[in-house]
């Protein structure tokens, strides 16, 4: 494991005055995570945020309304990662609940089309005979200028809904819903792309209903929520309280067995039990084989999986997506390999590599880059640029940040010191996609490095793992497991409880090749413990020799029909003398 610093959490002095009800172990985790009163913890629908606040909603709402009441042809353009997939299964669905009887969708090829509305997509639909009187856009859009121009000028209408950050000049689209444009003044920045969509069908149903065209039965809405749930997990979203109301009720739907037959699917081929599902699991189990799709091949695949009704139709969708996982799996693989070779004849030491690191091979594939930026990352503490090949000419890279480096505005800083070497750019503080051209490879290493250098400090650069402190002697039980996993939803911001203390190491193994199984004894005394360490890697330093500081959530692990305390460890280091 690479040396981290162990920092904790602060805590906030006093007891809080709030959450009188809940146990005192909680109490403390969720003040430490910015909880000010009781009201941040309600995750009914009721404590949503208003979608009259949304800038543009009314005129969205308008143009949708219209193109039910006469029966317009609309098109959904999506995107080709998780969010976008269920933000366009959310509009697909919530649309036709509505009462829009001709809807249909298109998601951009990642190696053909590129991100987004673009030019050339518009004149594939006009060669086609396939131009919709109304487009919408999910989860892209608000830097489609070119794309939006060449639609109108064929006499498209077109509502932009995205939650990406606004450049300096808005695509003139007839109607743009984003929380992130200028002058908006919803309070929830934070929204994915499905919220968004999902906020534009409530108003639209409010519209409806005060206007007496609501079809009978009401449409439920609260059917998408766990679309919903899981395009904002996946997207990797600050989990602000607005967002933990739609993760939370999203995942009660997926508890209860109530979700789209796709998501039930996609957990069931991953060996998921449904009725146990957490934030995590949609996380790091469903997102990434639905991703698998759009990052190897079509992502239209993994939105047909999502608006499968037949569950028989969806398992066999899940099950090509499981595949396409874990050829992305391998390729990744691969890739880390390779990386690592590139790494190694930069520098035999981390305190010896760029700040900023850009990394290309003429292999690379596109659609897995984002991963592998994001491992490198993790494995130096330095923001990371992986590039592929893109029509010859051209790179396209996807970086990953470190807390403290804003990548998208980074990027723009270097963009306006450097005009001409990024040829297109976007994204948010912790992850960013660009173009550059193959020949100014080694000069934008050069300048992104410099960029880095001027924004960063050396301090920055050190790996770092923040926990919540120690559990009690009492606290170190399963009963703690089940509180702390039914305490979510955790994420982004706010982040699961993980904490740290010294144990005495009974015993160790590795196990499966990559995997610590150990057993750990609190030095304060007590029982023995179960504890695992996954892909610490073969060769691991002796820990019965010298005690280990573990950094740890506690688990509850059912085997053989017996359920008890496992620690799923984080990171550990020998102790001090």
């Amino acid at each position: 494991m690479t040396p981290k610093k162990i920092l904790r959490r602060p805590q906030p002095d006093g007891v809080p005055a709030w959450g009188q009800h809940l146990p005192p172990l909680l109490r403390r985790l969720y003040a430490a995570r910015g909880v000010r009163s009781d009201a941040e913890l309600a995750y009914t629908l009721k404590h949503l945020a208003s979608p009259l606040d949304m800038r543009g909603i009314d005129r969205a709402v308008a143009l949708l309304a219209e193109a039910i009441e006469q029966r317009q042809r609309v098109l959904v353009l999506g995107d080709f990662d998780a969010d976008g997939a269920t933000s366009t299964a959310v509009a697909l669905l919530g649309l036709s609940m509505l009462g829009l009887q001709d809807i249909d969708f298109r998601v951009p090829s990642r190696f053909s089309d590129g991100y987004g509305l673009t030019p050339g997509i518009v004149e594939r639909l006009h060669s086609e005979g396939a131009l919709p009187d109304l487009l919408v856009t999910v989860d892209n859009g608000i830097s489609a200028i070119e794309g939006v121009r060449a639609a109108r000028a064929l006499g498209v209408r077109v509502l932009v809904t995205d939650h990406h950050l606004a450049g300096e000049s808005l695509p003139e689209a007839d109607a743009i819903v984003n929380p992130n444009q200028p002058g908006c003044p919803f309070l929830s920045k934070h929204a994915a792309g499905v919220g968004v969509m999902f906020y534009v069908l409530t108003a639209l149903r409010r519209h409806l209903r005060e206007t007496g065209r609501l079809p009978a039965p009401e449409p439920n809405l609260g059917s998408l929520l766990d679309l919903v749930a899981l395009g904002t997990v996946a997207d990797v979203v600050p989990l602000d309280h607005n967002n933990r109301i739609f993760v939370e009720q999203g995942l009660r739907r997926i508890r209860q067995g109530l979700a789209r037959p796709g998501i039930l699917a996609l957990l069931d081929v991953a060996g998921r039990d449904h009725r146990q599902v957490s934030a995590t699991d949609l996380g790091f189990v469903v997102g990434p084989r639905l991703n698998a799709a759009g990052r190897l091949d079509d992502m239209s695949i993994g939105i047909a999986c999502l608006l499968a009704d037949d569950p028989e139709e969806a398992r066999r969708l899940a099950r090509e997506l499981d595949a396409f996982n874990r050829e992305r799996r391998t390729i990744e693989q691969e890739m880390k390999s390779q990386a690592q070779e590139l790494l190694a004849s930069m520098s035999l030491d981390v305190s010896g590599l760029p700040w900023g690191l850009a990394l290309f091979d003429p292999d690379w594939h596109q659609g897995v880059i984002g991963i592998l930026a994001a491992r490198i990352r993790e494995q130096t503490h330095r923001p990371t640029i992986a590039f592929a090949p893109d029509d010859g000419q051209y790179l396209k890279g996807s970086a990953r940040s470190i807390p403290g480096l804003h990548i998208r505005d980074a990027l723009a800083t270097l963009d306006a010191r450097h005009p001409g070497l990024l040829k297109k750019y976007g994204g948010h503080a912790m992850a960013a996609g660009m173009t550059i051209a193959r020949s100014d490879f080694d000069a934008f290493c050069a300048a992104f490095d410099a960029t880095v250098r001027q924004l960063l400090t050396p301090a920055d650069l050190e790996a770092a793992i923040v926990t919540d402190g120690p559990l009690e002697p009492a606290e170190l039980c399963l009963e703690t497991a089940h509180l702390l996993k039914h305490a979510g939803p955790w994420g982004q911001h706010f982040p699961e409880p993980l904490f740290d203390g010294e144990f005495r190491v009974v015993s160790q193994r590795v196990v499966g090749g990559h995997h610590l199984k150990l057993v750990l004894q609190p030095l304060a005394g007590r029982e023995p413990v179960d504890a695992i360490a996954f892909n610490t890697g073969p060769e691991v330093p002796d820990f019965t020799r010298t005690g280990a500081r573990v950094v740890y959530k506690p688990d509850a692990n059912t085997f053989r029909g017996r359920t008890s305390l496992q620690l799923l460890v984080d990171y550990l280091e020998p102790l001090a003398g």
